[in-house]
């Protein structure tokens, strides 16, 4: 990440407590993925439709980030490589070409949702025709670009201060709603049938998002630690703590929209399927202004939020895979700019209408290139070429093997659902055809052995003699 590689000094001697607060902030910018206006669509339809019973989806979606994040932060602190860096070293060019535009479509999907969702916000908020507020939100790199010439640290708090808005809104929200505690914990009993069974892998694949692995690898190198086994160690165990708590900041935020479109909609007989009727739904429902007034702020800090980070992802993987420096400000211009034309012109010919059909599309993209980051992430953490004695244990690879087969079936199954009732004739052909080309090269990249040259980039520590988890 230009500019802020070791920039965050943390060998200095002080107190254990103030050396962990050094080492948080990093998992707090990637946990603005789990809380996109992506995730408000699937978390307000699930609830409107389902009522609290699909929570520990929830639930289940963050143990397995939990998982992921935590292998992308040790790749970055022992290896020192981010995961584009990693793909780069591990794997062939033609192959590393392919992660890369694969991981480059879904950063302008995730684009596609924070420029939906913040456009929606500015409507609700100010008035802001549709089509001009997402022509805004081309322009909102200026305020990164500025931000990020003071510090990582600048970058956190003002993330952290957003993700704190969204957070304060929603306790807000909850008080309005007053739901049943006794039926919102009958939610984590898990239970599926046909059909919740959609809007359950819709949720799972808004919630773990790819290039939140790519960013957080990268983030973690932002802090200068002590490259000894017990300065690796506390950094991993620091990194670890700030981790559980931003997910759990993450996992609160979507629990709790979740709550709100059950109490509010689900107990009244009302389907929800767009952030506008949930908006103009809520003042009449729940009696007051404020609860429509605090639903549109929080929509527009998850939207600007996840605008920071996903400039910062860009960033990471055109230089990681492709060693292709160009300045952050003609990198955003360019994502944001790929991202805004279809929104702007779903919104200006078919107004709100579009909105969830794109909404939909983005996250059926996000979940396509998930396993291209997921298998190369557990294979280089894996490998102790690359990781010396801190690669995974099996039953930490176990874990994320497990994890990584349940996410590629069911976001295949989400996939296969979304566009096979679109397609018939020689579209389906062309369809099977993908298909087989998708899983043989998710095949290639989990089975090709891993090129020596993954050991160039790193210097192993020294005192390195057994395996740490």
């Amino acid at each position: 990440m230009t500019g802020l590689e070791q920039s965050v000094d943390m060998r200095l001697a002080a107190p254990v407590r103030w050396r962990l607060l050094g080492f948080i902030g990093p998992a707090a910018m990637v946990s603005v993925g789990y809380m996109d206006p992506g995730n408000w669509g699937t978390d307000l339809e699930g609830g409107a439709r389902f009522g609290y019973q699909l929570l520990w989806v929830l639930l289940v979606s963050n143990l397995i980030a939990l998982l992921l994040q935590s292998l992308a932060a040790k790749l970055g602190i022992v290896a020192r490589l981010d995961l584009a860096q990693a793909c780069r070293a591990a794997y062939a060019r033609p192959v590393v070409l392919l992660l890369w535009l694969l991981c480059e479509a879904a950063i302008i999907a995730c684009d596609l949702a924070e420029i939906l969702g913040s456009a929606i916000a500015l409507n609700l908020l100010f008035g802001i025709p549709l089509a001009w507020g997402a022509a805004i939100t081309a322009f909102d790199v200026m305020l990164i670009i500025a931000l990020q010439h003071y510090g990582v640290r600048k970058l956190e708090a003002i993330v952290a201060a957003l993700v704190l808005t969204i957070g304060v809104c929603m306790v807000l929200e909850l008080l309005l709603v007053q739901p049943v505690w006794s039926a919102v914990a009958s939610g984590f009993v898990p239970r599926l049938d046909d059909k919740s069974l959609y809007i359950a892998i819709g949720i799972l694949g808004a919630t773990v998002m790819p290039h939140n692995l790519y960013l957080h690898s990268s983030l973690v190198q932002t802090r200068r630690i002590d490259r000894s086994r017990a300065g690796i160690r506390e950094a991993l165990r620091f990194n670890r703590i700030d981790t559980v708590v931003a997910l759990n900041i993450a996992l609160f935020i979507n629990a709790a929209i979740l709550i709100l479109s059950a109490g509010t909609f689900h107990a009244r007989g009302l389907e929800i399927t767009e952030l506008r009727q949930a908006h103009e739904l809520l003042t009449p429902l729940l009696g007051t202004t404020l609860a429509s007034l605090v639903f549109a702020i929080a929509l527009l800090a998850a939207g600007q939020s996840s605008t920071i980070t996903g400039t910062l992802a860009g960033q990471i993987v055109m230089e990681g895979f492709v060693r292709l420096r160009m300045s952050p400000l003609k990198r955003r211009l360019l994502t944001r700019l790929l991202a805004v034309g279809p929104a702007v012109a779903v919104l200006a010919t078919s107004g709100e209408a579009g909105v969830l059909q794109l909404l939909v599309l983005s996250q059926v993209v996000l979940s396509l290139q998930l396993p291209f980051a997921v298998v190369p992430l557990i294979r280089c953490t894996s490998d102790k070429r690359l990781m010396g004695a801190f690669a995974s244990a099996r039953w930490v690879r176990a874990l994320g093997w497990s994890a990584c087969v349940l996410i590629t079936g069911l976001n295949l199954w989400l996939v296969s659902e979304t566009l096979s009732g679109t397609a018939s004739g020689p579209a389906r052909v062309l369809m099977g055809l993908l298909a087989l080309g998708y899983i043989g090269l998710l095949a290639w990249v989990a089975w090709v052995p891993l090129r020596s040259t993954a050991t160039s980039s790193r210097q192993e520590p020294e005192g390195l003699g057994d395996t740490v988890c």
